[in-house]
């Protein structure tokens, strides 16, 4: 008996069987069920949480001039000496303020894929005036580039985001923040775009009105944002500039931090033997935690994946040795027509592969679907964990394979005389 017969005999024996074929599918689907759904349900809380970060700015961070009483650690560099890490730190390089050109330079010669924005703080207490119309001097005045906003997880309500002209002319335009439009112009803050304000005694014309971060911290919704050309000219702007870097995703913080430490250290001609002048931020703590804690769900949920697939394939195996028991006279009658053990134990296999395989299928469409319950009440994308839909497809031929092998020897055992006298 040929391979693809052994297999052709044994796809008619479980379609003919079809109770029987329905509960060991039932109760394999329903482990690979649980095991996918749980990690679509994962993947689409990652998605969430992810998104949710970046727009906080969690998948940023920034670079900034390293001030002389700057703390590593526990221990203040006010002096020349030796940084926990064998670095030679000298006084004479602190203080030393980040330069247009030394930012410039970073952000054409920065090569991992990221996106880079230079800024600097303008004013931190500016009024603006529309007509008759005034706010509080609690007005932050930023200057920064084409990607200032998408760094800082900042979005455009109304207008346009700045260009290329407005950023290298240094020209009066500017985008206010929501608060500052409501002050200014009421509820309808479309209507900014395209007025003049005055911003402290400068008049600007609004080209853009952002959207409200919903955050009391450094009043984010308090902001006037220019171009960085344009910032430097305000008497009260900072004289250093910071370099803000953003990955698409968290878990790249750290490649991204190391090659711009490498790619900053050289713009600033430092030797091996310094310690960095420049200090970088990161903002991804809250992300690395929650990434931590779904990490500990997914390993709960491979444990119930793994138990719930040792328990199918109890069953399965079980099932295959009534099915050995039931058939010992048809295993009898197809020996004494000349089919070998081997046929006869592929036969047996080929059945327990294909009830396995069935059940795996069925599971993992019903736990894709279930699992994407999880993406439409975060409101995320349709979700497949590709990588745990294989795992289980694999990790179902080899339960199907392990549950059949011992009825199917069993099977390939029997003596032809006497099963054919079994009742």
């Amino acid at each position: 008996m040929k391979l693809i017969d052994s297999f052709l005999l044994a796809f008619n024996t479980v379609k003919s069987n079809k109770l029987r074929t329905g509960i060991t599918v039932a109760i394999i689907a329903f482990g690979i069920m649980a095991l996918i759904g749980i990690f679509t349900a994962i993947a689409a809380m990652n998605q969430s949480i992810t998104e949710s970060f970046s727009s906080m700015g969690a998948n940023a961070f920034s670079i900034r001039y390293k001030e002389s009483n700057f703390k590593i650690g526990h221990r203040n560099n006010n002096n020349s000496g030796v940084t926990k890490r064998g670095m030679q730190q000298k006084v004479s390089n602190l203080n030393k303020f980040i330069t247009k050109t030394e930012a410039e330079f970073f952000k054409s010669n920065y090569n991992y894929p990221a996106k880079v924005s230079l800024y600097l703080r303008a004013d931190r207490n500016a009024d603006c005036h529309f007509e008759n119309k005034k706010t509080n001097p609690i007005c932050n005045v930023w200057g920064g580039d084409e990607n200032y906003l998408e760094v800082n997880g900042f979005q455009i309500n109304y207008g346009r985001n700045l260009n290329n002209l407005d950023i290298e002319s240094g020209r009066n335009v500017c985008l206010i923040g929501s608060d500052v439009a409501t002050k200014l112009f009421g509820t309808h803050n479309e209507n900014a775009v395209d007025r003049i304000i005055k911003v402290n005694a400068t008049p600007y014309r609004v080209v853009g009105v952002l959207k409200s971060k919903g955050a009391a911290i450094d009043r984010a919704d308090d902001i006037v944002f220019t171009s960085y050309n344009n910032a430097r000219k305000n008497p009260n702007a900072a004289k250093s500039f910071l370099i803000g870097v953003m990955v698409s995703n968290v878990v790249n913080i750290d490649a991204a931090t190391q090659e711009a430490t490498s790619t900053f250290r050289a713009i600033r001609k430092l030797e091996p033997i310094e310690a960095e002048n420049f200090a970088i931020e990161k903002s991804d703590k809250f992300a690395e935690m929650f990434i931590g804690f779904i990490s500990g769900i997914a390993l709960v949920a491979a444990a119930i994946g793994v138990i719930t697939l040792l328990g199918s394939a109890i069953a399965l195996m079980n099932i295959m040795l009534v099915a050995v028991s039931e058939r010992t006279r048809e295993v009898g009658l197809i020996k004494a027509l000349g089919a070998t053990r081997t046929s006869i134990r592929n036969q047996f296999l080929f059945e327990s592969i294909i009830i396995s395989l069935m059940g795996a299928f069925v599971g993992i469409l019903l736990g894709i679907l279930l699992g994407n319950v999880v993406s439409i009440l975060l409101k995320t994308g349709f979700v497949v964990p590709w990588f745990w839909v294989i795992i289980g497809i694999i990790a179902c031929t080899v339960v199907g394979l392990l549950a059949g092998v011992y009825p199917a020897r069993k099977a390939a055992k029997l003596d032809p005389i006497v099963a054919l006298r079994h009742d």
